[in-house]
């Protein structure tokens, strides 16, 4: 093979320009490029002087430039090179970067590199936090670059109007010419790159205008992304602070301190300072009379002192302090004194002061010292500082966070703000969960309160308890009367003053409780629980049943109807359907303890006013329960006596049993309301048809023993029963309680006439009381005469209720019967009145009456 010389083979590359481009891609260009981006390869151009570069030295110093983008994760690192690289390409004696940012508000500029030129190295120009250089926006021609966010190439500075040599005497250098441009991300200022000083010529040129604009998409690049991985992980920040804050301030709601505390501990790591503070403020709004007595007599003087925007006086009653740098500690001083390190500056209280009304700024920032030298014996100093207030929803400031000298060394910057405003924005909407939780905290105390005072009125004092039970019992010395006794002369008094239940027909369906005082009943209500068998069974305390039954008695309001006289008949004719009626053999001598306990407790503390009055009024009852307003408020005020344990009947008995009769009275009290009767009434219906299959009572008995739904519905309808019950007593008692009741529904129609401004149904229209009668046959029809007939057909030993309900009905439909006549006969007379009024008008007239005439006067009568 001839071999080729140098000059050959160059002298054919260059007249085959195609060959020699497909012989270098096929051969050489893939190691050429993958040469290229390998990480340890370093530029190839010489640096040491400046010359004109050669397409191939510039597309190293190219390649070099994506290479540091690729490797380096250090913004500054990146960007340090590319403005190596850019001081070589155009001669510049020094370059620096500045960049933007907002500081309480206001924009500006801070050296972030400094001095940058093709020989430099990072350390030496690296700007720490403490050393930078600040512009405000309206100095230099940094700032004018700023501001208008063009290019500028400035030949001589000094003819500039916008130069500014105060740099200049720092660093004691002379600047001659200026070439600057703004880097941008979109419409946003993120830095301005400067050149200073053309090495070799008098200024710079067009041609390095456009050199640097063409290599600032580099630092563009360069700037953009490490400004969106600072946001990502900024936004990152922000949202584990809340996060975690929001985890914290949910689970602790008894106190602001505890809820903060918990809060601030939980993110301490995600805050990027070495320590914060956080003061809690006073929210005493005005002073008590004693403490303003001495200023007002001129003894003491008034305070002069720092308040908050809405008048309060600054007092930091307690500062928590997080120290993050060496071993983590968490302090809490009460009281803090003046000389405190995170107090003494003063911007806590300034920040307290001027939080909410300097031109809307909610934080203030200080970017040096505030107070010189190490604030204890740790030699630890502040740097910098971002204190906010803490706001509440009603833009009250309940406390201030400060927040001390940023970990990587930097000021706290506008995203650090952004951070911190919204975990003390958080913060603070999080009071209103601790106000809640203390508005609870004292409604229940107040709850506790009231109670405590209405049962000192309701239950029975021990003299009460006496005149129940006194007996006149004969020992040696004569009649005594008792105040305290044993078990065994609690029985025997008992037994001596009890009335007799045959002769107060307690047993019967047909009681009446006319004759009988209020503490008749009482002693009654007592017989029922011994002749129920329950108190020696059950371990009932004597005392206990006597201060509970007559404590029961006294919470019956006196009203004209719902007073202790029905609550009792209730309980009466629970007790008589259970005895006499037979419906004991379904059920416990636990259920009918909890059954006649719940006919007594059924309407204690009844308003004289329906449900819907409640509701309409805007009762506070009708807001805490939603439905059955009444009937949960008479079984709620049960429970609050039985919870006493003075009055606990049931304080001997197991916890299943206690849970059971409590079960019981639930369902027994809360089926009183007529409004669930229509809802339950074909379950017992089905009920009683299936008793009807069975061939024998046991059978039936067992099979219903065993079935403890259908013993709760049963014990429903029995409670609608015995509400109904006065419906069928003897006439001589319905007709009374009748007028009782009507009166009662009287009563409030006035109220709803007079208070609610509405007019009533006609049932409470006392107007309307004529109708009477006719509403009672209506009621017995629609409501009554179903369950008793149901009962009877259940039962046949409760006909007696059947049979005088349909004598009632027959009562009173004779009344509307009479008073329908009595109508029928006044129109009568009215039409009659009308002829002759008519006739005598037409014999003046001197005609003679005609049928038309009678007819006018009978439609006259009919429309009047």
């Amino acid at each position: 093979m001839a071999v080729v010389d140098k000059d050959v083979a160059e002298k054919f590359l260059d007249s085959n320009p195609d060959f020699a481009k497909e012989y270098y891609d096929a051969k050489f260009r893939p190691k050429v490029i993958s040469d290229l981006f390998k990480d340890n390869r370093t530029s190839q151009v010489n640096t040491s002087s400046f010359h004109e570069l050669s397409m191939f030295e510039e597309s190293e110093i190219i390649f070099d430039m994506v290479r540091d983008l690729q490797n380096n994760l250090q913004m500054e690192k990146a960007i340090f090179k590319f403005m190596k690289h850019l001081s070589f390409l155009i001669r510049a004696d020094k370059m620096s970067l500045f960049m933007y940012r907002m500081r309480n508000g206001t924009a500006e500029l801070a050296t972030r590199l400094f001095n940058v030129h093709k020989d430099a190295n990072l350390e030496e120009c690296l700007v720490h936090p403490d050393n930078e250089i600040v512009f405000p926006l309206d100095i230099g021609i940094l700032g004018h670059v700023a501001t208008t966010k063009k290019t500028v190439n400035i030949p001589d500075v000094l003819q500039s109007i916008h130069y500014s040599d105060f740099v200049d005497e720092i660093q004691e250098y002379k600047t001659k010419c200026v070439l600057a441009t703004p880097i941008m991300n979109g419409k946003d200022m993120v830095a301005v790159m400067m050149a200073v000083n053309k090495i070799g010529a008098p200024h710079f040129t067009t041609q390095d205008e456009e050199t640097l604009k063409k290599y600032l998409n580099f630092a563009n690049l360069i700037l953009r992304v490490f400004h969106l991985s600072y946001l990502h992980n900024c936004e990152a920040r922000r949202g584990q602070v809340l996060l975690w804050s929001a985890s914290k301030v949910f689970e602790e709601m008894t106190d602001i301190e505890r809820q903060f505390h918990k809060a601030l501990y939980t993110i301490r790591d995600f805050l990027n300072c070495e320590r914060y503070s956080v003061g809690l403020l006073d929210m005493t709004k005005t002073k008590e009379f004693f403490e303003l007595w001495p200023v007002l007599l001129g003894e003491k003087p008034p305070y002069d002192g720092p308040k908050t925007p809405d008048g309060r006086e600054i007092n930091f009653y307690k500062v928590i302090d997080y120290i993050l740098h060496g071993k983590e500690e968490i302090k809490v001083i009460s009281n803090p004194p003046s000389d405190h390190w995170a107090l003494f500056s003063g911007l806590p209280t300034y920040v307290a002061k001027e939080g909410l009304v300097t031109s809307g700024i909610r934080w203030v920032t200080f970017l040096c010292s505030v107070q010189k030298g190490p604030v204890d014996s740790s030699g630890w100093v502040i740097k910098n500082v971002l204190s906010l207030p803490i706001v509440n929803k009603k833009e009250e400031i309940v406390a201030v966070a400060s927040f001390y000298n940023r970990k990587d060394g930097k000021p706290f910057d506008e995203q650090d703000e952004t951070i911190m405003e919204s975990l003390t924005q958080f913060l603070g909407w999080s009071v209103l969960n601790a106000d809640t939780y203390d508005k609870w905290n004292k409604l229940e105390n107040r709850k506790d309160i009231f109670q405590d005072m209405v049962l000192y009125h309701i239950k029975c004092r021990t003299d009460e308890t006496q005149n129940v039970l006194v007996g006149k019992v004969t020992f040696s010395h004569g009649v005594v009367s008792f105040i305290f006794f044993s078990c065994v002369g609690w029985l025997t008094v008992c037994l001596e003053v009890l009335p007799s239940s045959e002769t107060s027909e307690l047993f019967e369906f047909h009681f009446c409780d006319f004759e009988h005082s209020h503490l008749d009943l009482v002693k009654l209500g007592i017989k029922m629980y011994y002749e129920l068998g329950v108190v020696d069974k059950f371990h009932v305390p004597r005392e206990t049943l006597t201060r509970f039954c007559y404590s029961l008695s006294k919470g019956y309001r006196q009203i004209t109807y719902h007073n202790w006289s029905h609550g009792f008949n209730v309980g009466q004719t629970m007790f008589t359907l259970l005895m006499t009626g037979d419906l004991k053999r379904y059920y416990t001598d636990l259920d009918a303890m909890a059954m006649v306990t719940a006919g007594l407790c059924h309407d204690i503390d009844h308003r004289g006013t329906n449900n819907l009055y409640q509701m309409k009024s805007g009762n506070p009852l009708a807001k805490l329960h939603g439905s059955s307003i009444l009937e949960r408020h008479h079984l709620e005020t049960g429970k609050t006596l039985l919870r006493d344990p003075a009055l606990n009947i049931y304080q001997n008995l197991s916890r299943s049993q206690h849970e059971h009769v409590i079960h019981l009275m639930d369902i027994a009290i809360i089926a009183t309301d007529l409004a669930l009767y229509f809802k339950k009434r074909t379950m017992f219906q089905k009920i009683v048809d299936q008793s009807k299959t069975y061939e024998s009572w046991d059978e039936w008995t067992k099979y219903m023993r065993q079935e403890t739904t259908r013993k709760e519905i049963v014990m429903a309808m029995m409670m609608t029963a015995c509400d109904l019950s006065a419906i069928a007593k003897p006439w001589e008692i319905q007709s009374k309680v009748a007028l009782s009741v009507a009166a009662e529904f009287w009563e409030q129609g006035d109220l709803e006439r007079t208070v609610l401004e509405q007019q009533p149904i006609p049932m409470m229209d006392r107007t309307k009381a004529a109708d009477l009668p006719k509403m009672q046959c209506g009621f017995i029809d629609f409501v009554c005469a179903f369950v008793y007939k149901e009962f009877s057909r259940f039962h046949e030993e409760i006909t007696p209720m059947l049979e005088r309900l349909l004598n009632n009905r027959k009562e009173w439909n004779a009344l509307k019967e009479e008073h329908e006549a009595k109508l029928a006969a006044l129109e009568a007379a009215k039409v009659t009145e009308e002829e002759v009024a008519n006739a005598t008008i037409a014999a003046k007239q001197g005609r003679t009456p005609t049928h038309a005439d009678r007819q006018t006067g009978s439609q006259t009568c009919v429309i009047n």
